[in-house]
């Protein structure tokens, strides 16, 4: 059985004592292993901001980014075997698979091409400089430059290629040295995409650290320059911002968490139209992809009452004509959940969520035939769309609740809201007038609205495809972080400082001539 091992102050090391096993969700057999007690985490710490950080400030974006180009490409050139990986320990069909492996390839060749775009400077103009005196002599000028300390990623298991890769490409092109911590059921690929980001060579020493296993007392040294960046349940981000040090130290920290994203249909929308179909589509895929276990999955879908049935038989037979099985297999449709404490999970919120309607597909049972992580497609068709139990947590599987609604805009954006805070909401109307007013009333509690139509279907990508061009987060019980988003993800980690002075001075050294990098 595979030993994970953690990549550290240069070195890897195992981890001493006991070991936590992680396991083939098809199968439920142990495949490998990890711990990280033993690994001196106040070295790690050192050793990313002392040797890491000094040759990751000294060169510009244009070199980082062709670091961060020369990554994609060697974790492309493993793709084969890193998809295999990902089946065996995640759970994924080769498609799922494939998703996460090119979201975290495609996410780090974006960035390295926006650095490229940037040039040879390391710091970046924050807008336009501003006459301060009398006269334009006296001028000032916002800038960001990269913090001195370390960015700490807490990945989720859901994505653990994508999600350590798009959190590198930003942090790492920003010029701070980061400390990547893989979900456990899954670590597996993180742990293998980590020995090909070591072996590759391309980044200075300390630029990179791998953690498999606990983080220890980890968050309990960071200090003021430093960040932490985590992705997860609302539960551990409650923790982590309950950090006595975290506070006390004001450690920058970002949160992406629960998300109740909601599908809503527009009252105009006929079985006939294109969008109706896009509709399905997206909603369904956006329910069974990698089993559910996205941020951005669908959980509740808003219907007009007067077209509630004829929406959800085409959706109860879409979700049916789905084969679940083992992921490895060309029939099956979608595979198991990634753990076995996901399964339970998943199977407690359906029984807390049928409480407030019927099940139309699926439900809490086995599937039979299957003995790993397995549950069938669900879907409840709510009795009343403004129960509580509907808008209270998120189900992180292939499950979603139909909430009839009277077809209204205002009602729409009541409900869609009633989730705390989203990630994404979709919305699919060819009515411009109803769908800039849901747009407007649901945009303060959602990081991305998106909009379909019968002119932009069969052109757009699913609402649940996260893009590195526009931001990634949310408010409220999604976390109220952000992420991507293009240059806006190098944000978090560089420090915005305002500089007054002499025009001639401040203005021509870093204004004018960083103009492309404050775009």
């Amino acid at each position: 059985m595979q030993r994970l091992d953690s990549y550290v102050y240069g070195t890897w090391q195992q981890g001493a004592g006991q070991q936590q096993a992680l396991f083939n969700p098809t199968t439920r057999e142990a495949v490998a292993e990890l711990g990280s007690d033993g690994v001196d985490f106040a070295r790690v710490i050192a050793h990313g901001r002392e040797v890491g950080g000094p040759p990751l400030r000294g060169v510009g974006f244009a070199e980082r980014a062709a670091w961060l180009k020369a990554l994609s490409a060697a974790i492309h050139e493993h793709r084969e075997e890193l998809i295999e990986v990902s089946v065996q320990n995640g759970g994924n069909r080769r498609g799922d698979a494939k998703f996460d492996i090119d979201g975290a390839t495609g996410t780090l060749a974006a960035y390295a091409s926006f650095g490229k775009r940037l040039g040879d400077v390391k710091f970046l103009t924050d807008g336009e400089g501003v006459q301060l005196g009398r006269t334009p002599r006296f001028w000032g000028q916002h800038v960001r430059v990269p913090r001195e300390g370390v960015a700490l990623h807490i990945n989720a298991f859901n994505f653990p290629a994508w999600g350590m890769g798009e959190k590198m490409a930003c942090a790492l092109l920003a010029g701070m040295p980061v400390i990547e911590k893989p979900g456990t059921p899954s670590a597996l690929l993180a742990w293998r995409i980590a020995r090909i980001v070591v072996d590759a060579g391309v980044l200075p020493e300390g630029a990179f650290q791998f953690i498999a296993g606990s983080t220890g007392n980890l968050l309990d040294l960071l200090g003021p320059q430093d960040c932490v960046a985590f992705t997860g349940s609302s539960r551990t981000g409650a923790v982590l911002k309950q950090n006595a040090n975290i506070i006390a130290r004001n450690v920058r920290l970002n949160i992406e968490a629960d998300s109740l994203n909601a599908a809503i249909l527009g009252p105009d929308v006929t079985a006939s139209a294109e969008v109706y179909n896009e509709f399905l589509g997206n909603v369904v895929t956006d329910m069974t992809q990698k089993a559910g276990q996205k941020c951005t999955a669908v959980r509740r879908i808003l219907v007009p009452e007067a077209s509630l049935d004829f929406v959800v038989e085409a959706l109860v037979e879409r979700l049916q004509a789905i084969r679940v099985g083992d992921p490895s297999s060309d029939e099956s449709g979608m595979g198991p959940l990634a753990s076995e404490a996901q399964l339970r999970d998943v199977r407690a919120g359906i029984e807390r969520l049928a409480s407030a309607g019927r099940v139309a597909c699926g439900g809490s049972g086995e599937v039979a035939g299957l003995g790993g992580y397995f549950v069938a497609p669900t879907l409840i068709v709510a009795s009343d769309g403004h129960a509580d139990a509907l808008h209270k947590e998120e189900v992180f599987g292939p499950v979603a609740c139909v909430l009839p609604y009277s077809g209204s805009a205002a009602e729409a954006i009541a409900l869609t809201n009633r989730g705390g805070g989203g990630l994404v909401a979709s919305i699919y109307s060819n009515d411009w007038p109803w769908t800039s007013e849901v747009v407007l009333g649901i945009s303060p509690w959602h990081g991305r609205v998106w909009v379909g139509a019968d002119k932009t279907a069969g052109q757009a990508m699913a609402p649940g495809v996260v893009l590195p061009h526009m931001v990634h987060g949310g408010p409220g019980r999604a976390g109220g972080g952000e992420e991507l988003g293009g240059l806006r993800g190098l944000e978090f980690y560089m420090q915005r400082t305002a500089l007054q002075g002499f025009q001639g001075t401040v203005g021509r050294s870093f204004g004018a001539k960083s103009e492309e990098a404050g775009a």
